[in-house]
């Protein structure tokens, strides 16, 4: 089946860094993958997109702190976070979004929790 599986996050102090993967599985073609993070009490917000052919879009907030990267050989996206602060604590979700013929649908991995404490 069409999956999404995400890297184990952790607990890191601040100013420190931390990466991210998203696997891929079961897509007939991968389009646009990207990254959402969702702290408590907030909504879901983008952090990074990369699209098949390498073009990249992110969040003002993460800028010149993460980058977004992808293997297409492996399906699979990175996310390198760098001088990592405590806002950035939050669930991460990947997603991609799943072409066939006839539809383009989103998929959502489980998330994997960021923390990082101050």
């Amino acid at each position: 089946q069409v999956q999404l599986v995400e890297s184990r996050g952790g607990l890191v102090q601040a100013g420190g860094s931390m990466r991210l993967s998203c696997a891929a599985s079961g897509f007939f073609s991968i389009g646009t993958m990207g990254w959402f993070r969702q702290a408590p009490g907030k909504q879901r917000e983008l952090v990074a997109a990369i699209t098949s052919g390498g073009s990249t879009n992110y969040a003002d907030s993460v800028k010149g702190r993460f980058t977004i990267s992808r293997d297409n050989a492996k399906n699979t996206i990175y996310l390198q976070m760098n001088s990592l602060r405590p806002e950035d604590t939050a669930l991460y979700y990947c997603n991609a979004d799943h072409r066939t013929l006839a539809t383009v649908t989103t998929v959502w991995g489980q998330g994997t929790q960021v923390t990082v404490s101050s």
